[in-house]
């Protein structure tokens, strides 16, 4: 059950996600900073996109995906629809990845320490989900108060 929640929720978030890119009304306001916000949308697109890569994409999926997870804060002004792709990408990676899962899967010790501390897959794969809609939040604030 846990399973088909935590695909739903990120289907859901990745897919409102989506939404937030392409209602810049201005494709270059995806990328800008200014006064207190440090991050911009596309750079936090970019974030989102190298964390799910790894942690589920890598580790669950055996997608081989390798992070750099500077080029995600530095990169600028990628296009538009290369951010929808790579969230087209990720929500088909996820959805791959969570059906290779069975409930005891989620009951293990996820393979990495990640927060200097074990903590099973079910657990993390929850923070996840909560660390996408966190920065998902943030993204549509960001388009309302700058684009």
């Amino acid at each position: 059950m846990i399973i088909q929640t935590l695909k739903t929720l990120f289907n859901r978030d990745l897919n409102a996600l989506k939404l937030e890119i392409e209602s810049y009304k201005n494709e270059s306001a995806i990328w800008i900073i200014d006064k207190n916000i440090s991050n911009s949308a596309g750079n936090l697109c970019l974030h989102l996109m190298g964390n799910l890569n790894t942690y589920i994409g890598a580790e669950i999926g055996k997608t081989g995906y390798v992070r750099n997870r500077p080029l995600e804060f530095s990169l600028k002004d990628i296009p538009r629809s290369e951010l929808l792709q790579k969230i087209e990408d990720i929500i088909l990676v996820i959805n791959n990845s969570l059906d290779s899962l069975n409930e005891a899967d989620l009951e293990a010790i996820y393979p990495q320490i990640v927060f200097e501390k074990e903590m099973t897959t079910g657990f993390f794969l929850v923070h996840l989900s909560t660390h996408l809609a966190y920065h998902l939040g943030q993204i549509n604030y960001h388009r309302r108060l700058l684009d």
